[in-house]
Protein backbone atom coordinates (compact mmCIF):
# COMPACT_ATOMS: atom_id res chain seq x y z
CA UNK A 1 0.00 0.00 0.00
CA UNK A 2 1.35 3.43 -0.98
CA UNK A 3 1.98 5.96 1.74
CA UNK A 4 -0.94 8.39 2.09
CA UNK A 5 -0.38 11.87 0.78
CA UNK A 6 -0.25 14.84 3.10
CA UNK A 7 -3.13 16.31 1.09
CA UNK A 8 -5.28 13.21 1.67
CA UNK A 9 -4.68 13.33 5.43
CA UNK A 10 -5.33 17.08 5.51
CA UNK A 11 -8.62 16.63 3.62
CA UNK A 12 -9.80 13.97 6.06
CA UNK A 13 -8.78 16.08 9.06
CA UNK A 14 -10.77 19.01 7.71
CA UNK A 15 -13.79 16.79 6.97
CA UNK A 16 -13.59 15.41 10.51
CA UNK A 17 -13.38 18.95 11.93
CA UNK A 18 -16.50 19.81 9.92
CA UNK A 19 -18.38 17.01 11.69
CA UNK A 20 -17.97 14.07 9.31
CA UNK A 21 -17.53 11.14 11.74
CA UNK A 22 -16.88 8.74 8.84
CA UNK A 23 -13.78 10.78 7.96
CA UNK A 24 -12.26 9.71 11.28
CA UNK A 25 -12.74 6.05 10.34
CA UNK A 26 -10.93 6.65 7.04
CA UNK A 27 -8.24 8.76 8.73
CA UNK A 28 -7.03 6.32 11.38
CA UNK A 29 -5.52 3.73 9.00
CA UNK A 30 -3.71 6.54 7.17
CA UNK A 31 -2.11 8.06 10.27
CA UNK A 32 -1.55 4.86 12.25
CA UNK A 33 1.94 4.16 10.86
CA UNK A 34 3.00 7.75 11.54
CA UNK A 35 1.65 7.57 15.09
CA UNK A 36 3.42 4.24 15.57
CA UNK A 37 6.75 5.73 14.40
CA UNK A 38 6.20 8.69 16.70
CA UNK A 39 5.52 6.36 19.63
CA UNK A 40 8.50 4.13 18.83
CA UNK A 41 10.77 7.17 18.62
CA UNK A 42 9.51 8.43 21.97
CA UNK A 43 9.96 5.04 23.62
CA UNK A 44 13.51 4.57 22.25
CA UNK A 45 14.70 7.10 24.81
CA UNK A 46 12.97 5.45 27.74
CA UNK A 47 14.59 3.31 30.40
CA UNK A 48 15.18 -0.39 29.78
CA UNK A 49 12.22 -2.48 30.84
CA UNK A 50 9.74 0.33 30.25
CA UNK A 51 6.26 -1.15 30.69
CA UNK A 52 4.49 1.02 28.11
CA UNK A 53 4.65 -0.41 24.60
CA UNK A 54 4.38 1.56 21.34
CA UNK A 55 0.97 0.09 20.48
CA UNK A 56 -0.42 1.02 23.89
CA UNK A 57 1.03 4.52 23.58
CA UNK A 58 -0.53 4.93 20.11
CA UNK A 59 -3.90 3.67 21.35
CA UNK A 60 -3.90 5.91 24.41
CA UNK A 61 -2.79 8.92 22.36
CA UNK A 62 -5.36 8.22 19.64
CA UNK A 63 -8.17 8.08 22.19
CA UNK A 64 -7.09 11.48 23.47
CA UNK A 65 -6.73 12.83 19.93
CA UNK A 66 -10.26 11.87 18.91
CA UNK A 67 -11.55 13.47 22.10
CA UNK A 68 -10.07 16.85 21.13
CA UNK A 69 -13.12 19.08 20.81
CA UNK A 70 -11.50 22.50 20.51
CA UNK A 71 -9.07 21.70 17.70
CA UNK A 72 -9.91 22.82 14.19
CA UNK A 73 -7.74 20.40 12.26
CA UNK A 74 -5.99 22.14 9.39
CA UNK A 75 -3.18 19.87 8.22
CA UNK A 76 -1.11 16.75 8.81
CA UNK A 77 1.75 18.58 10.59
CA UNK A 78 -0.70 20.12 13.06
CA UNK A 79 -2.22 16.68 13.78
CA UNK A 80 1.18 15.12 14.48
CA UNK A 81 2.21 18.15 16.55
CA UNK A 82 -0.82 17.63 18.79
CA UNK A 83 -0.09 13.88 18.86
CA UNK A 84 3.49 14.59 19.97
CA UNK A 85 2.25 16.80 22.81
CA UNK A 86 -0.23 14.14 23.91
CA UNK A 87 2.40 11.38 23.82
CA UNK A 88 4.75 13.59 25.83
CA UNK A 89 2.07 14.05 28.49
CA UNK A 90 1.32 10.32 28.58
CA UNK A 91 5.02 9.46 29.02
CA UNK A 92 5.52 12.13 31.68
CA UNK A 93 2.47 10.90 33.59
CA UNK A 94 3.76 7.34 33.28
CA UNK A 95 7.21 8.42 34.53
CA UNK A 96 5.64 10.26 37.48
CA UNK A 97 3.65 7.18 38.46
CA UNK A 98 6.77 5.02 38.11
CA UNK A 99 8.87 7.45 40.16
CA UNK A 100 6.19 7.61 42.84
CA UNK A 101 6.05 3.82 42.95
CA UNK A 102 9.81 3.70 43.39
CA UNK A 103 9.75 6.66 45.82
CA UNK A 104 11.93 8.73 43.52
CA UNK A 105 14.41 6.01 42.66
CA UNK A 106 13.02 5.16 39.25
CA UNK A 107 13.44 8.38 37.32
CA UNK A 108 13.14 7.82 33.59
CA UNK A 109 16.22 8.77 31.61
CA UNK A 110 16.36 9.66 27.95
CA UNK A 111 18.82 11.00 25.43
CA UNK A 112 18.78 14.48 23.98
CA UNK A 113 20.07 13.67 20.54
CA UNK A 114 21.32 15.97 17.80
CA UNK A 115 22.58 18.24 20.51
CA UNK A 116 26.05 19.39 19.57
CA UNK A 117 26.85 19.03 23.26
CA UNK A 118 30.31 19.38 24.68
CA UNK A 119 32.10 16.24 25.81
CA UNK A 120 31.71 17.14 29.49
CA UNK A 121 27.93 17.56 29.26
CA UNK A 122 25.65 14.68 30.21
CA UNK A 123 24.36 12.50 27.37
CA UNK A 124 21.20 11.56 29.26
CA UNK A 125 18.59 13.55 31.11
CA UNK A 126 15.81 12.59 33.44
CA UNK A 127 12.41 12.78 31.68
CA UNK A 128 10.84 14.51 34.68
CA UNK A 129 13.72 16.99 34.88
CA UNK A 130 13.33 17.66 31.14
CA UNK A 131 9.60 18.20 31.63
CA UNK A 132 10.27 20.75 34.37
CA UNK A 133 12.90 22.48 32.23
CA UNK A 134 10.50 22.62 29.27
CA UNK A 135 7.86 24.21 31.47
CA UNK A 136 10.40 26.84 32.57
CA UNK A 137 11.47 27.39 28.94
CA UNK A 138 7.83 27.78 27.94
CA UNK A 139 7.49 30.62 30.46
CA UNK A 140 10.51 32.33 28.84
CA UNK A 141 9.92 31.47 25.17
CA UNK A 142 6.80 29.51 24.34
CA UNK A 143 7.74 28.91 20.70
CA UNK A 144 11.14 27.45 21.59
CA UNK A 145 9.43 25.08 24.00
CA UNK A 146 7.04 24.01 21.26
CA UNK A 147 9.93 23.52 18.84
CA UNK A 148 11.62 21.14 21.30
CA UNK A 149 8.36 19.31 21.84
CA UNK A 150 7.75 18.86 18.11
CA UNK A 151 11.32 18.02 17.11
CA UNK A 152 12.39 15.95 20.13
CA UNK A 153 9.18 14.28 21.24
CA UNK A 154 7.33 14.43 17.94
CA UNK A 155 10.17 13.64 15.58
CA UNK A 156 8.94 16.30 13.15
CA UNK A 157 11.38 17.63 10.61
CA UNK A 158 12.41 21.27 10.53
CA UNK A 159 10.00 21.81 7.64
CA UNK A 160 7.08 20.07 9.39
CA UNK A 161 7.77 22.02 12.58
CA UNK A 162 7.85 25.28 10.63
CA UNK A 163 4.52 24.39 9.03
CA UNK A 164 2.93 23.42 12.34
CA UNK A 165 4.07 26.67 13.99
CA UNK A 166 3.55 28.85 10.87
CA UNK A 167 7.09 30.26 10.87
CA UNK A 168 10.09 29.94 8.57
CA UNK A 169 12.51 27.02 8.61
CA UNK A 170 15.31 29.46 9.51
CA UNK A 171 13.35 30.49 12.61
CA UNK A 172 12.88 26.84 13.59
CA UNK A 173 16.59 26.08 13.14
CA UNK A 174 17.52 29.06 15.30
CA UNK A 175 14.91 28.24 17.97
CA UNK A 176 16.01 24.58 18.02
CA UNK A 177 19.66 25.56 18.51
CA UNK A 178 18.88 28.12 21.21
CA UNK A 179 16.42 25.88 23.06
CA UNK A 180 18.86 22.95 23.15
CA UNK A 181 21.62 25.17 24.52
CA UNK A 182 19.29 26.59 27.16
CA UNK A 183 18.03 23.13 28.14
CA UNK A 184 21.55 21.72 28.51
CA UNK A 185 22.57 24.64 30.70
CA UNK A 186 19.35 24.31 32.74
CA UNK A 187 19.64 20.54 33.16
CA UNK A 188 23.33 20.78 34.06
CA UNK A 189 22.57 23.49 36.62
CA UNK A 190 24.70 26.09 34.88
CA UNK A 191 23.68 29.67 34.08
CA UNK A 192 22.09 30.40 30.71
CA UNK A 193 24.51 30.27 27.76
Amino acid sequence: MAAPSSHEITSLLQEWSAGDAAALDRLFPLVYDGLRRLAARSLQRERAGHTLQATALVNEAYLKLVDQRRVQWQERAQFFAVAARIMRRILVDHARRHAAAKRGGGATRLLLEDSGRAADEPAEVDLLALEGALERLEAIDERQSHVVELRFFGGLTVEETASALAVSTATIKNDWRMARAWLYAELAGRPDP
